[in-house]
């Protein structure tokens, strides 16, 4: 479960853009989860739910999680597919000559945050 570990990678870089910013709490941090980057939400949240608790600038923080769609492209045909539907193999051309564009990512969107 590697779940925890991205939390705890979250909530360090929610760490440093609070010293930085002067942040005494955050009320919410949106993320940006990939549909093939491999992290199960539902073990992630729950992760997220047991850290903060010990964490006093997260307190109270909640988790908002956007996905983002998984896309293809093919180096033959050029064209782009949605990757969980279809997979490696073009459904266009039957090629192998593809690559992810995008849905493996796990990016902080936005947080909402005080300094009082």
């Amino acid at each position: 479960m590697h779940e925890l570990g991205i939390v705890m990678h979250v909530a360090k870089t929610l760490d440093e853009v609070a010293e930085e910013n002067h942040l005494t709490s955050i009320g919410s941090v949106t993320l940006e989860v990939g549909e093939v980057s491999g992290i199960i939400t539902d073990y992630f949240v729950d992760c997220w739910n047991y850290f903060k608790v010990k964490h006093p600038l997260l307190k109270d923080c909640r988790m908002k999680l956007e996905m983002i769609e998984g896309i293809t492209f093919c180096e033959d045909c050029k064209r782009e597919y949605r990757t969980i539907k279809y997979g490696r193999i073009c459904p266009y051309c039957d090629s192998e000559h593809t690559y992810l564009l995008q849905g493996n990512e796990c990016n902080i969107k936005e947080i909402e945050a005080s300094d009082e």
